[in-house]
């Protein structure tokens, strides 16, 4: 079974399932880490949905340029984590199937095209604390107990 991180699913509401990717993104003792403004704003580990018929790993190459301006290389599956969450941009309530990889971001081909998105390099333990869901903190602390 996959682990649950954040709100307990609400009885009687029904969720749609979302498959999602997202990277943790190292260089030179730093990660690239995305900050998106809307609907709340939200330092997250770049990444998203997968859309129908796509592979994920091009599903996460695509979400972390997206979301960054950054191309990436090497992507190592780490785990997943599950989330129920109500998506209000998307009007949708969810449950999340996260999957995290390790890349290593490779070449900045200009800013995020994301609306609402920046990208921003911090220490990984700033990281730790900046990060708004709770599943993206403890895949990264997982990474860092590692070390």
């Amino acid at each position: 079974m996959t682990r649950r991180y954040g709100e307990v699913p609400r009885n009687g509401q029904r969720y749609t399932f979302r498959r999602g990717v997202y990277a943790i993104l190292e260089r030179n003792g730093q990660l690239l880490i995305t900050h998106q403004v809307d609907p709340e704003p939200e330092f997250q580990l770049p990444g998203g949905g997968i859309d129908p018929g796509e592979p994920p790993i091009a599903a996460l190459h695509r979400e972390v340029l997206e979301e960054t301006g950054w191309k990436m290389a090497d992507p190592l599956r780490l785990g997943a984590f599950r989330r129920f969450t109500y998506m209000p941009e998307y009007d949708l309530w969810a449950e999340k199937m996260c999957v995290v990889y390790l890349a290593r971001p490779t070449l900045q081909v200009g800013p995020p095209t994301e609306p609402g998105h920046t990208a921003h390099w911090v220490d990984p333990y700033d990281a730790v604390q900046s990060l708004g869901n709770p599943g993206d903190r403890a895949m990264l602390v997982n990474l860092l107990r590692r070390r």
